[in-house]
């Protein structure tokens, strides 16, 4: 299913699990604690415990699997996931598939290898946790919408020193208050190389006055370049 621009979805019926595929175009996947930033072949596991909504800024073709969530089919906690190839093709597969028949020995055992396969993966660090104080939450939204803007004039606006910002942030959301701008930013630049924009483009979309230090604060965050990141 592709959606477009500005496409948003609320939680689906309770007693189900949820897992999501974009094949091209980045979701965010938003919860109560926080947010996954989906990009193209990546996944993320939303369990019925987890009542998340689906937006996307850019079009975006989602293919999901929905399985009955007492069949526990994966862990208790939504998880972000890198999808190597087999993975994706076997998720393919499986979804167009759907919907199983359980009872049928030949798609059950579709169904175990895919889980069993992702069970296996490293979680991706595509999390964005909220956090819960007030002014914390009100600057995180501030940063989010303008990435560019420095945190000391953030901190004036919401009415907090950068100390305090600094105590309730690794309070609320387990990062100090760089690690989680970084953190943003990087997730935030993601619908621009997946359009296919230039580093330097998505750089300075996500705040970044120079290319090198984009490249730089994203290889620290997820470990590869832009481009090594995304390619297939």
């Amino acid at each position: 299913m592709t959606h477009p621009a500005g496409a948003a979805s609320l939680p689906i019926e309770a007693g189900w699990d949820q897992l999501l595929y974009a094949a091209s175009g980045v979701m965010t996947v938003s919860t109560l604690s926080g947010s996954w930033t989906v990009p193209p072949l990546r996944a993320v596991w939303i369990p019925d415990s987890e009542r998340a909504t689906v937006s996307n800024r850019s079009p975006v073709a989602v293919r999901g699997l929905f399985l009955d969530s007492s069949l526990g089919a994966l862990p208790a906690a939504g998880r972000a996931m890198n999808m190597p190839r087999f993975c994706r093709e076997l998720l393919l597969h499986t979804v167009g598939r759907c919907p199983l028949d359980l009872g049928d020995t030949v798609q059950a055992a579709l169904l175990t290898v895919l889980l069993d396969q992702l069970r296996s993966l490293p979680d991706a660090p595509l999390w964005l946790p909220r956090p819960i104080d007030p002014r914390a939450a009100d600057f995180a939204a501030a940063a989010a919408a303008d990435p560019s803007i420095a945190s000391a004039e953030l901190a004036r606006r919401v009415g907090a020193g950068l100390r305090t910002l600094e105590r309730l942030f690794i309070a609320d959301t387990g990062l100090g208050v760089g690690a989680w701008r970084r953190r943003c930013r990087i997730l935030g630049s993601f619908d621009a190389l997946a359009a296919g924009a230039s580093v330097t483009v998505a750089g300075m979309s996500a705040g970044y006055a120079t290319p090198s230090a984009f490249v730089a604060a994203f290889k620290r965050e997820l470990g590869v370049t832009p481009r090594r990141f995304l390619a297939p």
